[in-house]
């Protein structure tokens, strides 16, 4: 998930800059521009969340493509999770529209209290 991949990138920004004695020494500008575009679109900020939202979609039994694009993108309904990641209701788990709905609350719930 993007707020997984911001707290790996911002812990190795602060590794260089410790390790960087020399002030023109920069990190790369790819690598600054990544770690803007994971800061800015992280729906989540604080690392616990990040772990909590993790626990709570591995729960699921989501391959990982389904459990990024539900942490990314944050869908309110039942709908729009399935419209976004119709394969949650294809793979033959057990997951109905109220498991759905639960695992979407409990999303909403952490980012309400982050």
């Amino acid at each position: 998930m993007n707020c997984e991949v911001s707290l790996i990138l911002e812990h190795k920004y602060e590794q260089l800059q410790q390790m960087s004695d020399d002030p023109l020494n920069q990190v790369s500008q790819v690598f600054e521009k990544s770690l803007q575009y994971v800061k800015r679109f992280s729906r989540y900020k604080n690392p616990d969340a990040v772990r909590q939202v993790r626990e709570i979609l591995s729960r699921y039994q989501l391959a990982e493509f389904e459990l990024c694009v539900l942490g990314n993108l944050c869908p309110e309904t039942v709908e729009e999770a399935i419209a976004m990641v119709p394969s949650i209701k294809n793979r033959g788990r057990a997951l109905d529209d109220e498991a759905i709905e639960k695992m979407l609350n409990d999303l909403s719930l952490i980012k309400r209290f982050e």
